[in-house]
């Protein structure tokens, strides 16, 4: 981190969006492997050696990229309530990952699959962030009592948001608001499952 900070000190701001828009405009066309930081200087109109100024590889670059341009897009919402804030998060991340942009984060998943070095970086700088984010709603709820303060955190995040991550990747099922809204109602009230009564003999 301190390699990071170090590279990023001086860093100018015309020069990192172009760098990061060229990214994003590369990984809509091709995958992460297929890409180059040549290509990406190229298409910034910008030094090479700038990019490497201000980070040490492709990936980074790339994750800093996506995480910049969702932060934008999918806004955290405290509305007061956790069904609506859970709700109109579950929306915009619908609707962002089903636009062309949002589409990379397959690219990332699966690079993630056969390269360890970058699914490690994908859960560092793109999932945690993303995730703690979100921790901030359930935080609120639990103070507002509106959920169970025992709950497990990391899984109630992944009961979140793996309906939709597996309905991108398998592609068979829809990904709109009646959906999002569906996902939270079950997540949060349940499916209505009731234990048999067992009738004992007298």
């Amino acid at each position: 981190m301190n390699e990071l900070k170090s590279r990023g000190r001086q860093r100018s701001s015309e020069s990192e969006k172009a760098i990061l828009t060229a990214t994003l405009r590369l990984l809509r066309e091709k995958p992460l492997r297929d890409i180059t930081i040549e290509a990406i200087a190229r298409q910034a109109g910008v030094g090479k050696m700038t990019i490497y100024k201000w980070w040490p590889s492709k990936a980074y670059v790339a994750l800093d990229a996506f995480r910049k341009v969702i932060s934008k897009m999918i806004l955290i919402p405290d509305t007061g309530d956790v069904e609506r804030d859970l709700t109109e998060l579950l929306r915009s991340s619908m609707s962002f990952y089903a636009s062309s942009t949002g589409r990379i984060f397959g690219q990332f998943l699966a690079e993630s699959q056969s390269d360890p070095e970058f699914a490690a970086l994908f859960r560092e700088r793109f999932l945690k962030p993303r995730r703690e984010a979100t921790r901030e709603v359930l935080n609120r709820a639990m103070k507002r009592r509106e959920i169970d303060q025992k709950l497990d955190q990391e899984l109630v995040l992944d009961l979140i948001f793996g309906p939709m991550v597996f309905r991108l990747m398998a592609g068979h099922g829809s990904l709109d608001k009646t959906e999002a809204d569906a996902m939270i109602s079950i997540l949060l009230h349940g499916i209505g499952h009731k234990k048999a009564q067992h009738k004992t003999s007298p």
